[in-house]
């Protein structure tokens, strides 16, 4: 199915006919056989690179393409209504380019070229075993010693914990709570940082998933990003985008299924008829074009908010939540209309059900989210 985009630019235009031509000959003809090996395409990630995909809202003095964040979300669904498992790499990456792209120092920011480009991958390290949602709990801690810090403690759910470049890893370096959170960035070359083996998950394959352990690991001060207690601000203010990029995913993962599902009950033939002409199957399928449309809309008016320097965080946190909670019903009724065809690999909506379920965990959780929204509302 075509999407009715409205478009900022006659250049975001062309941004995103790119972005689907890469999809189409790129990533799609891929997706199954590295799903099923559980390989991660990290030359895929230097091709987005290369082609301008990687940096699309940082500034173009760092090699980025200077796009509104309404543009970029955009290329974030075409990417996942192809590969859900790259695209979610996209918004990973995006996400740990933000500490350094918005506190760096200049130093720090010299960095970024290579980032944005997709020379170098990133990581983004704020969960830990004993405290996902409860960010401003976590044990990891960094002690000062002469002219670096030595990093102990354990990360959890670390996506590209074994494949990437750097690391954004938040710590405490001061007392308990919020206050004593700090952001180094580490180098995968970095002593003591070992990742673990992947995670066995349900979906997301080629997307490894980690534990990141730190023995002692010996990082320069120079790499303490914003200042010692600036991390869970850092922190807090990369997750409010990275939010909006997963909710874009979902989306993109949304349309992927509904196309699939529409285009069975096309072809799909009982009684003499195809089946999308049965009101019950044809009323599910508007049922779920609407809810996408609806989601779509949600996530690009809160990135118009961003993009306008306006407050954005609990419309982030509304589309995150609506829209990962739709691509799960979306997802679901898919397999539901191809049937028995449906529950077997044959057909992608299956891996399309068992993908839709962990976007409505990263970033946090979707409890979370009615939390944001819930207090936000008792402050009103």
């Amino acid at each position: 199915m075509t999407v009715d985009r409205i478009l900022p630019t006659e250049e975001a235009h062309d941004l995103l006919e790119l972005a689907t031509e890469l999809a189409d000959r790129e990533l799609a003809p891929k997706a199954v056989e590295f799903e099923q090996r559980a390989e991660f395409p990290r030359e895929l990630l230097r091709t987005l690179g290369r082609a301008g995909l990687l940096g699309l809202p940082y500034p173009e003095e760092y090699g980025g393409a200077a796009q509104p964040y309404e543009v970029y979300l955009q290329v974030l669904e075409i990417l996942a209504s192809r590969w859900l498992a790259v695209a979610e790499a996209v918004s990973v990456h995006t996400l740990s380019c933000h500490p350094v792209a918005t506190f760096g120092d200049d130093a720090q920011r010299k960095l970024l070229p290579d980032m944005i480009g997709g020379e170098l991958l990133g990581a983004y390290c704020l969960s830990e075993p004993q405290g996902g949602s409860d960010a401003a709990a976590l044990t990891t801690k960094a002690v000062r010693d002469g002219d670096a810090y030595v990093v102990t403690g354990t990360k959890a759910w670390i996506t590209h914990a074994q494949v990437a470049d750097f690391y954004n890893v938040f710590c405490r370096t001061g007392g308990p709570g919020a206050r004593g959170i700090s952001c180094l960035l580490l180098d995968r070359a970095t002593p003591g940082l070992h990742p673990q083996a992947a995670e066995r998950t349900m979906g997301l394959r080629s997307s490894p998933v980690a534990q990141l352990a730190f023995d002692d690991a010996r990082v320069p001060a120079d790499r303490l990003i914003g200042g010692e207690g600036a991390g869970f601000t850092i922190a807090m203010s990369a997750l409010d985008s990275g939010r909006l990029g997963i909710a874009a995913c979902a989306v993109g993962l949304a349309q992927a299924a509904l196309d699939y599902a529409v285009g069975y009950a096309r072809e799909r033939r009982q009684f003499g008829r195809a089946v999308i002409d049965f009101q019950g199957l044809g009323f599910t399928l508007a049922d779920l074009a609407t809810q996408i449309s609806a989601a779509r809309a949600l996530t690009l008016t809160a990135a118009r908010l961003r993009d306008a320097g306006r407050p954005y965080s609990i419309e982030a946190a509304k589309a995150k939540l609506f829209a990962t909670d739709m691509a799960m019903r979306v997802t679901t009724d898919a397999v539901q209309v191809l049937g028995g065809a449906g529950y077997v690999a044959d057909h992608p909506v299956e891996r399309y059900m068992r993908e839709a379920k962990v976007l409505q965990i990263v970033e946090g959780t979707n409890q979370i989210q009615r939390l944001v929204i819930s207090r936000a509302l008792a402050k009103d």
